[in-house]
């Protein structure tokens, strides 16, 4: 004769399920190494002036206690100069003699600071690297049609500074798209499917080239559209009614 156990004496399956979650066990016991980007040193290479520039006073506002402002850092290389705020808690110790810096932040136990740590060395590494080799990016017209051009006038885009240029894309529309180059990035077109976009800021030449994708953005049935860099996509089937 089977016997069976009282209605509440059932496991129900919350309890199975906070069962198991208290049993299960991770296969390592060691914590997770953290990324320490922001002590790496910075190697300036050479022709490139890496300068300090102390917090500008306000008027009215004394040099001792709490400042308003925040200092800065200034890299001038062959390919021109940029110029980076930095937060107060991050100090920048400049080793002129053997073209090094290295990056320091006042408390180590603050979340905030430990990620502007590693995200001011990336961005004071991508000036160096702008300001004397420069930052590069191509995009790939894909499309019956899809060409572009750059042209020194435009018929529906005034002027943001003298001597601008612009891409001209004909990319299926009944007019052609005509965006504005930004000031220090350089357009060129060496396929008419293909378009070049250099200057030494990395964030301005990626926003340019986000700017142009955005009028044909690639989809997956026939893979037609404006592909940056070296992006893919991966085609769905087509829909057979």
């Amino acid at each position: 004769m089977a016997c069976s156990l009282p209605l509440r004496s059932r496991p129900t399956p919350a309890t199975l399920t906070s069962a198991l979650r208290t049993t299960t066990r991770t296969f390592s016991t060691t914590l997770q190494p953290q990324s320490n980007i922001g002590g790496a040193p910075l190697s300036i290479p050479p022709g490139v002036t890496f300068e300090i520039l102390p917090a500008p006073l306000h008027k009215g506002q004394r040099a001792i206690g709490r400042t308003l402002s925040t200092p800065s850092v200034s890299i001038t290389g062959p390919l021109g100069s940029l110029k980076m705020s930095i937060p107060n808690y991050i100090t920048i110790d400049n080793d002129a003699s053997n073209r090094k810096a290295s990056i320091r932040i006042a408390n180590r136990s603050e979340r905030a600071q430990r990620e502007m740590w590693g995200t001011t060395r990336a961005y004071l590494q991508n000036h160096l690297m702008g300001v004397s080799e420069g930052h590069s990016t191509i995009l790939r017209l894909v499309g019956v049609g899809y060409r572009a051009t750059v042209e020194t006038k435009a018929s529906t885009v005034e002027p943001e500074y003298e001597g601008q240029k612009y891409v001209s894309l004909k990319v299926g529309y009944s007019h052609p798209i005509e965006l504005g180059v930004p000031m220090g990035v350089t357009a060129t077109v060496p396929q008419p499917t293909r378009i070049l976009l250099e200057g030494p800021e990395k964030e301005v030449v990626n926003q340019f080239a986000a700017r142009i994708r955005k009028w044909r953005v690639p989809e997956p049935y026939k893979g037609k559209g404006i592909f940056v860099n070296g992006e893919t996509i991966r085609l769905k089937a087509k829909k057979i009614k």
